[in-house]
Order: structure tokens, then sequence, then C-alpha cells
């Protein structure tokens, strides 16, 4: 399925729609949806023929967005996907098809590339998005649905493929783009960029802060992106990138149901120890391509990222210094007898980490006065002090079939991965501990082309979710060691749908799709651990049935709509009890019974834009945006509300919230800019922005009122 609002409309008028008659980037440009293709299932394919549900977000979306720090922003009119962002800035939450919904942080099960460069460790984790300035992205590709068979644990649930603009068409070019809103919020873009011959670059520096809209929220970050582009010859092409990350972000933690007088307010722990992620990251990478011949070439793929990360919390402050190198090679064969296409690939992924981490004891500080220092009161009392190594080897064949109308793509892969952890406070003989996992992944599609406005597809792939790297280093056992109770969760998915195209002005994408997990995983606390400390154990099996949507029509001249509309039914239908799971003097949640709803997930999403041009230099759009209600517990007895009523509360009201912008183009000589007014939450509606299954009641996460941002942007 796709989502790609906006894109379908005729050049004159959608130019104008969106720009004017001066477009501010030569990277904006009206996109033809059938004409896309569609590179993240690793075999490039048009979007039309491809045999599997996918969204494509393009410039026309992304031009749009009140602040461009999040990924809620960019993939708002993404059926099939939920973004929770769980502190006002760049921190949130991610699941497709609710794989990966009940990550604590990060990404889970979803393989993330950005300019082609995997983001994902050995375990198929994506610890965050820090890296992608939303406001330089060119297009993003999300594949939906199980593709292991691509990516191994990091395609369990989708691909979200991210590219980046390239260098502009002068030889030196730029960008300024200023932003200010509500709660304290302030992102400057700073960007060069140009091109010559052979070689295009872009260089780009931005500074994002702002205070939030609840107390101890506050967050600031600053990140430097360079790309270059290289075609020495014409059989050999290469794209280079450097990126470094700096980001602070304090955590305000969730609320229980008496304390939602002010909602504002943080939990009473996370000012005295001021709670807080620190993250400290440079990746070095690079793409390339050589055509040996018309019929075969290889793409080499190779990175390095060194990082150091640090969580505070009411019981301990972690650190970790983190590497992780990677590489791929896919040779491909490319074989034509007349109307018959045949492309062959084969290929390996290689991906290593090492983490040296430690636990230092915390102590709360009742006289601390909010600010945005980093210090904490940390004893030397040490926790934990462990290296955890891994690695992962996927090896991978990929089919690609075109007859006419006719398109068809398999693709098999063996996996892999070895985890082991290295107690440093223990004996020699008894300090290691490991974690492996090996599993075979398949999924096989097809599509039929009846006519541009009728593409029919169907797909069955497989998903392999082995515990992350978090998942096993939160060991309910001790502080330290793997939790050696997770076994990978496996699924299977089968869709079928319908996508088109037509005359320009109508697109639409129809998918249903039903997926069986086993041993999926469910949350866990327990006594005297903190309310950082979150545990995974594996609960069962799930069953999610769905159809996702999304249409694109131009209804009159200059003015178009867009919608994307998720129907989800997620249910557990079967337990498995592990006795560390049960033991009630340490153990405060039990796994959740058959027919619970997974947690955090709404039958019914909705998002739907109405853009209109008022002139060639004004526009303005309209948006909504629509959950219904949600379940909040894996707990059984939080779940069926045997508890105590005044702390648990297990179905949430969703909520219907509207959006709204105006903008204005200008041109000053040769430069060309453009004005936007930007606001969030237009009636001022109290919500309920997600919520977590925290057995100790603190599972709300209010979201923010009312919201004003104002953006300049000029182009030279």
């Amino acid at each position: 399925m796709k989502i790609i609002p906006f894109v379908l409309l005729p050049g004159a008028c959608f130019g104008n729609l969106l720009f004017g008659q001066n477009e501010i980037s030569d990277t904006i440009k009206t996109v033809k949806l059938e004409e896309v293709v569609v590179a993240a299932n690793r075999i490039p394919i048009l979007l039309k023929n491809n045999p599997g549900s996918v969204s494509i977000v393009t410039p026309e979306i992304l031009s749009i967005m009140p602040k461009a720090a999040g990924a809620e922003e960019a993939l708002r009119l993404t059926p099939g996907i939920r973004i929770d962002n769980q502190h006002d800035g760049e921190r949130v939450h991610v699941s497709i098809r609710g794989q990966g919904i009940l990550t604590e942080r990060g990404l889970r099960g979803i393989g993330v590339l950005i300019d082609g460069i995997p983001v994902n460790d050995p375990s198929g984790f994506a610890p965050d998005l820090y890296d992608v300035d939303w406001g330089t992205i060119k297009k993003i590709e999300v594949l939906r649905g199980p593709s292991a068979s691509l990516y191994g644990g990091g395609g369990a649930a989708g691909i979200l493929s991210i590219t980046s603009n390239d260098g502009g068409s002068n030889p030196i070019g730029g960008e300024f783009n200023q932003t200010i809103g509500s709660n304290g919020f302030s992102k400057s873009l700073i960007q060069l960029d140009g091109s010559h011959e052979l070689i295009d670059y872009r260089i780009s520096y931005t500074n994002m802060a702002g205070e939030g809209y609840r107390d101890h929220q506050a967050f600031r970050g600053n990140k430097i992106y360079e790309k270059t582009n290289f075609s020495p010859t014409k059989k050999l092409s290469i794209t280079q990138i450097i990126s470094h990350t700096d980001y602070f972000q304090q955590n305000p933690e969730g609320l229980n149901i008496g304390q939602f007088d002010n909602l504002r307010q943080a939990n009473p722990d996370a000012n005295p120890f001021n709670e807080y992620q620190k993250t400290n990251r440079t990746t070095i990478g690079f793409h390339g391509k050589y055509k040996f011949t018309e019929l075969q070439d290889v793409e080499v793929t190779s990175f390095l990222r060194s990082w150091t990360y640090k969580e505070t919390s009411n019981k301990n402050a972690e650190y970790r210094n983190i590497t992780n190198p990677g590489t791929s090679v896919q040779y491909n064969l490319h074989l034509n007898a007349g109307k018959i296409k045949n492309d062959i690939s084969v290929g390996t992924d290689l991906k290593w980490q090492n983490i040296n981490l430690y636990k230092l004891q915390s102590a709360g500080n009742p006289q601390r006065k909010e600010s945005l220092d980093e210090t904490t009161i940390e004893t030397d009392s040490l926790l934990a002090n462990q290296i955890i190594s891994q690695r992962s080897i996927g090896a991978f064949a990929l089919y690609k079939l075109g007859a006419g109308k006719f398109n068809l793509i398999g693709s098999i892969r063996y996996d892999v991965m070895n985890n082991e952890l290295t107690n440093k406070l223990l004996a020699l003989e008894i300090a290691k501990t490991a974690k492996n996992f090996n599993k075979v992944s398949a999924r096989i599609g097809a599509n039929y082309s009846f006519s541009n406005a009728a593409n029919v597809f169907i797909d069955w792939g497989q998903g392999f979710m082995p515990p992350s790297t978090e998942e096993l280093a939160s060991n309910p056992v001790g502080y330290s060691g793997f939790n050696t109770h997770l076994v990978p969760a496996t699924s299977d998915c089968s869709e079928t749908g319908i996508r088109g195209f037509y005359n320009e002005k109508f697109s639409y994408e129809i998918t249903g799709f039903i997926m069986n997990t086993k041993n999926d995983f469910f949350r866990f606390k327990q006594t005297g651990r903190g309310n950082q400390e979150v545990f995974y154990g594996n609960a069962g099996n799930s069953k999610r049935y769905g159809i996702e949507t999304s249409f694109s029509y131009q209804i009159i001249k200059c003015l178009a709509l867009q919608i994307a509309y998720t129907f989800s039914d997620y249910k557990y239908v079967s337990s498995v009890i592990d006795p560390v799971y049960s033991d009630p003097s340490y153990v405060l949640t039990s796994p959740p019974s058959p027919g619970q709803w997974l947690p955090n997930s709404p039958k019914h999403q909705l998002y739907s834009e109405i853009v209109y041009s008022i002139n060639n230099r004004f526009k303005c759009s309209l948006a909504t945006e629509y959950q219904s209600k949600w379940a909040i517990y894996t707990d059984p007895k939080a779940y069926n509300g045997e508890l105590d009523p005044a702390v648990f509360q297990n179905w949430q009201d969703g909520f219907n919230l509207f959006h709204a912008m105006i903008s204005y183009n200008l041109n000053i000589g040769k430069v060309k800019g453009e004005c936007s007014i930007f606001v969030r939450n237009l009636t001022g509606a109290k919500y309920m922005a997600f919520t977590e299954p925290d057995p100790d009641g603190n599972a709300y996460h209010p979201g923010p009122a009312r919201e004003f941002f104002g953006n300049i942007k000029i182009k030279f």
C-alpha cells in the first residue's frame, strides 16, 4: 500500500498549489507515482508493479510539517504505521502492523536505512532516528509487512528507507530555514550544496531545542550531515555520507490517574533524579555500484558507527560506549529474452557491535531546581559492568520476473545472530553468557496490471524477530547478564491489495492482511528495579488482521485531498507461561491472556489533509487526525479491571485533532523563499497522546494543547 498525498496533481496546478509559480527548492518537483521506482526491496521495480504494500512519502508531503522534527510528522499520511512522540522532541515509538509496539525506545523489527546505510544493529534494533533532519529529505519508502527475507531481524515488521536531498544544480547554493513556536521550540537549519560535472554535494547543520509541553521535558540537539555523490566513470557511482548527532532529552515519564489534574506535570521521580537520555554519535558510510556490463553489476555498502549513550533513572545511571561496523555486498544479474525480463541477485550482510556498559546506583536530590544541566547524583555502588559482543551474518537470494503486465518477486534468506555478554564483576569461568539465533525466511509476491487504474497484487512473507540488544540486556534476574528466557518471535503474513492511478488526478491503494505471530512479546516490571527498568518476555501467540487504505484526489483545479485510513484488530490468541514471569515475589506483571488486545493499538486511525492554492503565492491546508480507543495493559488483572480502578484504567479514549497551515512564497532577486504559519491542535483538545502497559499505573502520556509554529525558508 502506498501513501502519497499531493503527488498526482498535474504539473502546473500542483506546482502552484504547493509553492506558487516559483519553487523554493530545485529538489521539490511534481512526481508521477506510476513512474516512481521502489528500491527498498533490494531489486528496483516500478511502484505500480510492486507485488506488495508500500508507501512513498515525497517532498510535497514533507513540505507541510509544523516542526520537521519528528517521524510522526513525515509519516502522518502513511497507513499501517503508528508513531507516538514520547517527549515532544525526536524520541518516538514506531510500529508497523503492531510489530515493535512494546519497545521502550527506538524501532524494533523495522529495518531502517538512511541513504542506503543501515541503522539497525546485529539484533535488528534501530536505536533512534536522531540522525535525520526531516527538512532535508527527498523521499521515504515504507514497506509494510514482514520482510525478514530482505533484511533479517530488522525487517520483521517492514522497512523504512530514507533518502536525503542531493546537491543542487548550481556549483554553490544553499538554504536557511528557521522555525520557532510554542513551548520554547526553535529549529535552525543551514545548508550548503552544489554540483560540478561528476560530483554533487550537500552539507547541513541543524540546531534544535525546546522546553516541552510538560515539566522536565526539555530537549536540545545538534546534527551535522554531509553527503557526496560521485560518478568518476559511467560504470561506477558512489554515495558517501558522514553524520554526527548530539542529542539530549529529558524524561518526564508517564503519569497515573491521580495526577491528571495537571497534565503538564512530570512524574515525581523525574526532576529529583534528573532523568534523561543523552546520545552522541558519528557515522561514516558509503554505498557504491559498479556495472561490469549492462547485464551485470555489484553493489557494496560499508559503514562504521561509534557512539556514547547515557540514561538516568531513579535506580541507576547507565553508560554505554558502542562501536558498530558493517558491510553488505550484492551481485545483480539482468537477463532479458524479448518481453521476458529476469533479475537475479545474491548477497550477504555482515554486522558487528561491541558495547561497553556499566551502571551506577542513583540518588535523588529533592532540592534540585529544574534546568537543562546533565548532572546527577551517582554513588560508587557499581550495579553492572559488562561487555556485550554481537555479530550477524545474513545470506540472501532475490529473483524478479517481468512478463508484460505480470511481475513476480521472490526472496529467501538465512540469518545467524550471535550475542555474548561478559560480566566483569564475576569470575572468568562464570562471567560469560551467550544467546544465539538462526532462521530461514522467505517471501513471494505477484502483481498484475490490468491498467494504470487497476494493479492487483498478492504477497506472502515471513518475519523473524530475535530478542533485541535492549531486550536481552534487560535481565529480570539481576542487574547484569542476558535474559536467557527469551526466544525469537516468528510470523507469517498474507496480504492482497490493489493500487491505481487515474488521469494524474486520482491515486489509491487498498491492502488487506492477516498476520500470525508465534512467541510474541510482552513487557513487565518487577519490585525494586525502578521505573526505568523494563523487562521483556514471550507472551504466546498473536493474530493480527487489518485494512490499510490511502487516497489522493484533485477535487478541482488547485484543490487536493489526501486520506490515510487503517483498520486493525490485534489480539493475543494463546499464552506461554514461563516460571520466571510468574514468581509473585518479584514480578509485577503476568503474561496476557488469550483474547486481549495488544496494547496501544486502536482499531481505527485516520489522517486526512486538504490543500488549497489561494493564488500563485498563497496556499493553505487543513488536516484532521483521528484515533479510536485502545487497550493499555498486558497484565490480565489490569486488563480485566480486577485491580484498583483509582490506579488502573485499561481502556483509553481516542481523540480527534485538527491542524491548519498557511504559507506565502516570495522572490527577492535570485533568492526564493517561503513563510508559513502552522497551528497544531487547532481546537485545543485535551487528549492522551499514548500509553504504556506500566504495572505501577504510570501509563499515561498526555498530548500538547494548541501550538503555534512559524517558519521562514530561504533558498539561494
